[in-house]
């Protein structure tokens, strides 16, 4: 598992206007520690810095070292403001945790052997994703920083839904905490339109002969 750490600063002047001239003027961002039984902590961090780790996918969904005036902390990023159209981060929220920490965390799915399974492959069909991530509870030293998706023997016709995901051990998917009705699709594989359409006339012509 890859380790993440970052750098902050104690941020002394608060409010939108200070934060605009950091993010302006020294090139930084303005964030915020909090929970656990510390108070919240304002603090800055080097955009640059931010950037970089942000071109990782796994850093949302790990435990971060974040040292903050000679101190460290472990957290989480909960929360990230970005400007609407250019490419700046304007705000990043982090919550301290422990290992032991029961927490809700947005993980990625990744999906395999979509392009190569039966489906796809043999039958023609294509892949419709309906969701991308999903939301699961767990204590964060289990949070898996994603969760795989393996469609080698998906065919024509399956609807994989929430309860299909293999989750690791420790981790539940919180929309399904609600019962069975909130058990979402979460892609399906259907035969592209024109290929139904032309299966269905071939079938109507050969019902006529």
């Amino acid at each position: 598992m890859a380790n993440y750490e970052l750098n902050a600063e104690v941020r002394e002047l608060k409010g939108t206007s200070a934060s605009r001239r950091l993010r302006r003027e020294a090139g930084k961002t303005p964030g915020i520690v909090y929970g656990g039984e510390k108070e919240p902590t304002q603090v800055t961090l080097e955009l640059k810095e931010l950037n970089k780790a942000f071109e990782d996918e796994g850093f949302f969904s790990h435990i971060i070292k974040l040292n903050v005036a000679g101190a460290t902390e472990t957290v989480l990023v909960k929360d990230v403001q970005r400007h609407a159209y250019k490419p700046v981060i304007l705000h990043v929220d982090f919550q301290r945790v422990s290992n032991t920490t029961v927490i809700k965390q947005h993980i990625p799915l990744h999906f395999i052997n979509e392009e190569s399974c039966k489906g796809v492959k043999l039958q023609g069909g294509k892949v419709k994703h309906t969701i991308s991530d999903v939301l699961v509870i767990c204590e964060a030293g289990k949070l898996p920083e994603f969760i795989e998706v393996d469609l080698a023997d998906a065919e024509v016709g399956t609807i994989l839904h929430l309860s299909d995901l293999k989750l690791p051990e420790g981790v539940e998917i919180l929309e399904l905490t609600h019962g069975s009705d909130h058990d979402s699709a979460v892609l399906s594989i259907d035969v592209p339109k024109g290929a139904a359409a032309d299966e269905e006339g071939e079938s109507e012509e050969a019902a006529a002969e």
